[in-house]
């Protein structure tokens, strides 16, 4: 480019936030994208309708394939993705479809990275090598019926019986849970909370899959039934009692929901600025009135603004200097403003916009539940205001 000569303005990356990716992020970014266009458009609009996705565990296998299971944790087979790779990749998912996201969120995030940083040796190489190809499916057991933003509350409990250790409760709202072969369970212990690998072909161990869901329908939710479940001496994770244990697996997680909300969004908004551009009504294109412009502006705003912020905090991340109420910070703002886009851009596609035939009201209600999970928007309001202020305001 000569100097003075503008490169030209792509209504897709209007503030040219490629040039914040290298070579190898773009090469990550492209894959993704194109495995998610492949392997999931064509049939994530049938998933979501019959509610159940024929042949997860390929889906898993491929993903694997791919580098992308705990593709930010090193060794056992772990890709070693930097921050922003991995933040890239959760964009594509959701882009498709939340549910595909979580799969791999769920996995890689959660269950892998519970063991990853909490796990003995031997935990590490028994179950990361084939969770990281896809071979294992895990799943991630905190959440229960009567507690969910109050894990302190949490009811299910272990207790020791010689050298091994009985499981009994039950867990809600678990992703993977009928699928995996392992499950990451968060108990309370006499010696306080500690959490457990358990493989779910344990006597006692159940996942019924939860039914009647309008969101992340192209997803597989379960309860986890622990029913005296006994599980030898090693199968707890040793380095680690108490919360601090399940919330930073969660706050890994929620830096995830921040690039993916934007993938939703941008999935969304793209549909409507196309819609926007052939729908013609009062005699041109409804792109050409000044109100359908307007929102087409403000979403176009508020999307790169969330990208912009996603990057910030990975690049923190990848210094070591990302604090929770930056991830915090980011999922409240991100979820909520992902969600706006999808309904103003609803609203431009008409009755249309309720159809799957266009991904926009899939995403919208994929977003409500992505909304509550990690923590709901007061929770992270909570967390921001204690952080502002210096003041408790959660009891």
């Amino acid at each position: 480019m000569s100097a003075g000569t503008l490169p030209s303005f792509d209504p897709r990356d209007p503030l040219g936030l490629d040039d914040l990716l290298d070579p190898e992020d773009l090469a990550v970014r492209d894959t993704m994208r194109q495995w998610a266009a492949d392997r999931v458009l064509p049939h994530v609009a049938d998933w979501f309708e019959r509610g159940e996705v024929p042949g997860i565990r390929e889906l898993a296998r491929e993903l694997g394939s791919l580098g992308a299971l705990g593709m930010s944790l090193t060794g056992y087979g772990c890709a070693g993705a930097s921050p922003i790779q991995y933040g890239l990749a959760c964009l594509e998912l959701e882009a498709a479809d939340s549910g595909i996201r979580s799969l791999m969120s769920v996995q890689g995030s959660l269950s892998m990275y519970a063991i990853h940083r909490f796990g003995s040796e031997e935990q590490k190489r028994q179950w990361l090598p084939r969770m990281a190809s896809g071979e294992v499916i895990g799943c991630f057991g905190l959440t229960e019926p009567d507690h969910g933003s109050d894990p302190a509350g949490m009811r299910t409990y272990a207790k020791r019986d010689g050298s091994d250790w009985v499981l009994t409760g039950r867990k809600m709202w678990i992703t993977n849970g009928s699928v995996a072969g392992v499950a990451v369970v968060w108990a309370r212990t006499d010696e306080g909370i500690r959490g457990f690998v358990v493989p779910t072909d344990a006597p006692g161990f159940s996942a019924p899959d939860i039914k009647h869901k309008w969101s992340l329908r192209a997803s597989v939710t379960s309860e986890l039934v622990l029913d005296e479940v006994r599980l030898p001496a090693d199968a707890v994770l040793p380095e680690v009692t108490g919360l601090r244990g399940p919330l930073s697996c969660l706050g890994h997680a929620r830096y995830g929901i921040i690039w993916g909300s934007m993938g939703a969004a941008r999935s969304a908004f793209e549909s409507a600025l196309d819609y926007a551009r052939e729908r013609e009504q009062f005699g041109r294109p409804i792109g050409g009135f000044q109100l359908t412009q307007a929102k087409l502006a403000d979403m176009a705003l508020e999307l790169h603004k969330g990208i912009l912020l996603a990057h910030h905090l990975g690049r923190r991340m990848e210094a070591g200097r990302l604090r929770p109420e930056q991830v915090s910070f980011g999922k409240l703002n991100n979820v909520r403003e992902a969600i706006e886009i999808c309904r103003t851009s609803r609203t431009i596609l008409g009755a249309n916009g309720i159809s799957l035939e266009y991904p926009v009201m899939r995403h919208a209600t994929n977003l409500e539940s992505v909304l509550t999970y990690e923590g709901t928007v007061e929770m992270h309001q909570l967390v921001l205001g204690k952080a502002l202020t210096g003041i408790d305001a959660f009891r």
